[in-house]
């Protein structure tokens, strides 16, 4: 129940050509203190509800536990949520030994690309994709939860 990922930012849109997936997320939060975050998000046609604790301080790891829920039951808690909702494209694209999670935002993110890599521990080597750009992962601005009030066309 311990997420350790790494966040980069994406220099160009190659990756959609080596995406085995793509999926489109809305998700919101019911809370958004960076202690904890609870994210309620429907993907495709499936409900899920997320609680994260704080990240470290190199913000590689921290607590995560979700649940899949009904949709109908997270279109319900959408109405809930704080102000701000995240409106984005999966891409999922192996490299090596990973998979990478390429989210391409919509509406008031629009413009923003970023990818994640889930590992198995904090010093764990992965082979970085030609489009992978800066490392982000211990900026708070790239988190959903903060680009959900403070969305990336305003900055």
């Amino acid at each position: 129940m311990i997420e350790i990922e790494r966040k980069f930012l994406v220099r160009s849109e190659s990756f959609k050509k080596e995406a085995f997936a793509q999926n489109r997320i809305a998700q919101c939060y019911l809370s958004s203190v960076p202690e904890r975050t609870v994210r309620v998000r429907i993907k495709e046609n499936k409900g899920f509800l997320t609680i994260k604790g704080a990240s470290n301080e190199m913000g590689l790891s921290r607590f995560e536990w979700e649940k899949e829920i009904p949709v109908e039951e997270a279109a319900a808690l959408l109405k809930l949520c704080e102000k701000g909702v995240i409106d984005k494209t999966r891409f999922e694209v192996k490299k090596g030994n990973h998979i990478f999670e390429v989210d391409e935002f919509h509406g008031e993110n629009e413009g923003l690309i970023i990818a994640e890599v889930e590992l198995k521990s904090e010093n764990e080597t992965f082979e970085k994709p030609n489009w992978l750009g800066k490392e982000v992962t211990n900026d708070c601005r790239y988190y959903n939860s903060y680009l959900s009030k403070n969305p990336f066309t305003h900055w």
